[in-house]
């Protein structure tokens, strides 16, 4: 089947891979064939009148009509769009689509010979930077990135901490304090919680980027920006960093649940949301809920870790009975046969030797809190 471009209407498209590969050209072709059988992840489009006859074999796309209007649709569905086609072309047909880089896709331009890609748009936050070099890789060619992070080496702060899943608070202050590091102005990090090995290069940190083992005294340097690594939320004075800076909310907190049968998701989520605020934790941070393996059908916490995204991990009375526990309770085990469920199965997911919330019985819900150590 051929898609029919038309200008009114939105391409019918049947996306089935994370990435497409665009090609116009009789060279582009082949070559968009030849990246389409090493880049497994990928949809191939290209036009109709160099069809081959084994497309609907390899469940390749042809399009008749302009490909300005086949943009639209693949803007919609994926995550990233690889064209062979001029990069100037490429510029133009795009404009009127872009919305912003934290919804637009990454587009990568390989050049009709196949000899330089080109990361164009969403080098970072959509991706474009990192598929440009696997593209670059798959065809043996040169991979041309203009991100002034990724050519000074420094800290992306788009992008930091996201390999391990973490998150900003508000992207308001991301311009100007982008700005501060590739402009290498004073920059402090600070970092309470989450991974270490977020410098990913071979060279050291930037001397303009300074490490303060806290929030007062890197407001005490008085720098230019600031990256704040926490699961906590700032105290008032702390909220002044806010001013330059920028706070990642790390996936660290480890939330131990034990419940009544039947009890419901309102319920688990109300003890969740106070419990986080009487620590200062941010809910953000929050990366599982743990509890026994007779909770795994649950549909309380199934309908609270579904709504949050959180990992839902649960243990068998064995295991729990394994770690250790401040308060076994003989009754919890009469029921369970585990000694206890929300401390002990925080202590084996995280690890941690100390809890920030051993145990607390609020109505149907017990709560234990853990921080996950780095």
């Amino acid at each position: 089947m051929i898609i029919e471009l038309k200008e009114e209407e939105l391409a019918p498209i049947k996306q089935s891979h994370a990435y497409a590969i665009v090609a116009i050209t009789k060279h582009g072709v082949e070559l968009a064939r030849k990246l389409h059988t090493v880049f497994s992840n990928s949809d191939l489009y290209y036009m109709s009148k160099f069809e081959k006859g084994d497309e609907e074999h390899k469940q390749i796309q042809l399009f008749s009509g302009s490909v300005r209007m086949l943009l639209p649709a693949l803007f919609k569905e994926y995550k990233g769009i690889i064209l062979i086609i001029s990069l100037g072309a490429v510029v133009r047909m795009i404009a009127p689509i872009l919305k912003d880089k934290k919804t637009d896709p990454g587009v990568v331009v390989i050049d009709d010979k196949g000899e330089n890609v080109i990361s164009v748009l969403s080098g970072h936050l959509g991706g474009a930077n990192e598929l440009t070099k696997e593209v670059a890789a798959a065809l043996d060619a040169k991979a041309i990135i203009t991100t002034a992070s990724d050519v000074q080496k420094t800290i992306p702060v788009d992008l930091f901490g996201q390999r391990f899943g973490w998150i900003w608070d508000s992207a308001e202050k991301l311009t100007p304090v982008s700005a501060s590091v590739v402009n290498e102005e004073h920059v402090a990090v600070v970092q309470e919680s989450g991974e270490r090995n977020w410098w990913s290069y071979e060279t050291p940190l930037p001397e303009r980027i300074i490490i303060y083992p806290s929030i007062e005294e890197a407001l005490h340097a008085k720098p230019q920006a600031a990256l704040v690594v926490t699961h906590r939320m700032l105290s008032q004075s702390e909220k002044r960093i806010l001013e330059y800076g920028i706070v990642y909310r790390p996936q660290v907190i480890v939330l131990g649940i034990g419940c009544n049968r039947g009890t419901s998701a309102a319920e688990i989520e109300q003890v969740i949301i106070e419990t986080l605020e009487e620590l200062s934790f941010s809910l953000k941070s929050v990366k599982a809920i743990c509890t026994i393996s007779l909770k795994k059908d649950e549909i309380g916490l199934i309908e609270v870790v579904k709504k949050f995204g959180w990992e839902f991990v649960y243990y068998e009375p064995d295991e729990l009975n394994q770690a250790q526990i401040e308060a076994p309770s003989d009754t919890v085990f009469k029921y369970t046969g585990a000694y206890g469920v929300s401390e002990p199965a925080v202590r084996i997911y995280t690890k941690a030797e100390q809890l920030e919330l051993v145990k607390k019985k609020s109505g149907n819900v017990t709560i234990s809190v853990g921080i996950i150590p780095f």
